[in-house]
């Protein structure tokens, strides 16, 4: 069964198509890229989601292929053929054998239509944060997407599940993937060492939480009915991401509705939501700042030194919801908005918590609701917890050496949230930080997150003068962004896609 709300397309392998391939760079790439572009030595296809849920792994050492709009691979040494107007996520393995690292990232198809940015997602994109895991560097983190100006510099909390002690020591790569300078401010370990049995996970500010028991939705729905608790109740490769449907029968929004068993007592709980920006959403911020055209440095500066301009712009986005989601709580008299749910980078979802006022729901349900806009967010799973786990305490480890690809000392620019930068200006840029790894509390088990801060400048040299208009609309009328945005998908996608 096709669930609605993910649509695939059909892939024209003739047709060249410009799409953005990193949290905001452009690339013009065809189909065949997926065949001429990736390296078959280091890229390939390891995994695909259908548009119907089903997950298809294809053996480790198939190396899948894309002939004639059908993705050809083996499952159990079995040939089999995959229709890819069938498929709505791949998830590409990727090896880096000279830095010695490995991602595997998933994107949505039906960007523009092209299976083919998925071959070089992973050369370009926000901050990448790799950990060692004994035997190489495995795509862990990445941060600070969205902090385009100085201004919305911001610190951010990733866990990094491939992390592994290595004699006493725990090791990041931080790299440079994309057209952008990159300004990394701060950068430690947390580390938590916990009972067995027990999640940690944290807020967006920093703050860490332990559970023992995570409730899966009872329920999840969109606004027509269809049911996404398939998508949405568990943590795995099925990931909800609607883009922008041909017929908008809802303007610019989807709406979903989750259910969770609530106990009548229950005055507060904890949404763990595990979430990303959607990609098609990341591409968009190189679209609008191009909007600003010859006024973007001015634009800039205002961000960066007028404290009003980005609370105003802070504000701006919390009505839009684009990179930040509302959280609507359903009371006696409505629905309420409760909380705010945080967006990241487009490659790795990240588990994020919102604490929840519930005092004035009734009942032994909790109906919680979110609208986000097409192509804007990428969601894999939500959980419910209504009480804590105690004795969560956080050892900060700070950095024992940094170092760069040219072998500078770049310690004292991660020591502390203050005026010192490691600046990365190109895609050559990667640094090396070795961090001492405590030891382990006894009987214990322990979870470790990276805490990095920081900003990032895109490479834009506009001409252009301001679209003015555009700018203005966007202030005026609610929804004008996501519809702007919308209408930028439905231009770029192939046209054979209209009647598919």
């Amino acid at each position: 069964m096709k669930i609605p709300g993910r649509f695939a397309f059909v892939l024209a392998v003739s047709v060249p198509l410009t799409v953005a391939l990193s949290c905001h760079n452009n690339h013009a790439v065809d189909m065949a890229s997926i065949r001429n572009e990736s390296d078959p030595g280091k890229d390939h296809i390891a995994e695909l989601t259908l548009i119907d849920g089903r997950e298809i792994k294809f053996d480790g050492d198939s190396r899948p292929l894309l002939r004639n709009d059908t993705i050809r691979g083996e499952v159990h040494k079995i040939s089999i053929a995959i229709p890819a107007d069938s498929v709505q996520r791949v998830w590409l393995r990727t090896i880096d054998p000279v830095r010695t690292t490995l991602a595997v990232i998933g994107t949505v198809v039906g960007i523009a239509g092209v299976i083919s940015a998925v071959a070089i997602a992973t050369k370009q994109s926000c901050p990448f944060i790799y950990s060692w895991d004994g035997s190489r560097y495995v795509f862990d983190a990445e941060p600070y997407g969205g902090a385009i100006t100085r201004g919305l510099e911001r610190d951010d909390y990733s866990e990094l599940s491939s992390l592994a002690n290595d004699h006493g020591l725990y090791r990041l790569l931080v790299t440079n993937e994309v057209n952008e300078t990159q300004y990394t401010n701060r950068l430690q370990l947390l580390v938590i060492d916990h009972e067995a049995g027990v999640a940690v996970k944290a807020n967006e500010f920093g703050h860490f939480y332990g559970f023992t028991t995570l409730r899966a939705p009872t329920a999840a729905h969109d606004v027509d009915g269809h049911d996404l608790l398939p998508w949405l109740a568990a943590t795995d490769h099925a990931v909800w991401e609607p883009v922008v449907p041909p017929t908008r029968n809802h303007g610019a929004r989807q709406e979903i509705t989750l259910t969770f068993a609530r106990p009548g007592a229950a005055t507060s709980a904890y949404l763990v939501a595990r979430v990303s920006t959607g990609l098609w959403g990341s591409q968009m911020i190189r679209q609008f700042s191009q909007l600003r055209g010859t006024a973007l440095r001015d634009w800039y500066a205002a961000i960066d030194t007028n404290v009003a301009a980005a609370a105003a712009l802070h504000q701006w986005n919390l009505r839009e919801e684009l990179y930040a989601l509302k959280l609507f709580v359903e009371e006696p008299q409505g629905w309420v908005d409760r909380g705010v749910l945080p967006g990241g980078g487009p490659f790795l979802a990240t588990d994020r918590v919102v604490k929840l006022d519930l005092r004035r729901v009734q009942g032994d349900s909790l109906r919680i609701r979110i609208r986000p806009p097409y192509g804007f967010w990428a969601l894999n799973s939500f959980a419910i917890a209504y009480d804590t786990a105690p004795g969560i305490r956080v050892r900060e480890v700070e950095a024992r050496v940094a170092r760069t690809n040219t072998g500078a000392d770049i310690l004292p620019d991660l020591a502390a949230s203050d005026e010192r930068y490691y600046g990365m200006p190109s895609t050559a840029d990667y640094a090396t930080i070795t961090f001492p790894a405590p030891a382990l509390a006894a009987g214990k088990t322990r979870t470790v997150f990276v805490h990095a801060r920081g900003f990032y400048r895109l490479h834009l040299d506009p001409v252009d003068a301001p679209d003015s208009v555009m700018l203005a609309r966007f202030v005026k009328v609610p929804d004008a962004a996501a519809t702007f945005a919308a209408d930028r998908y439905t231009a770029t996608r192939p046209r054979s896609a209209a009647a598919h």
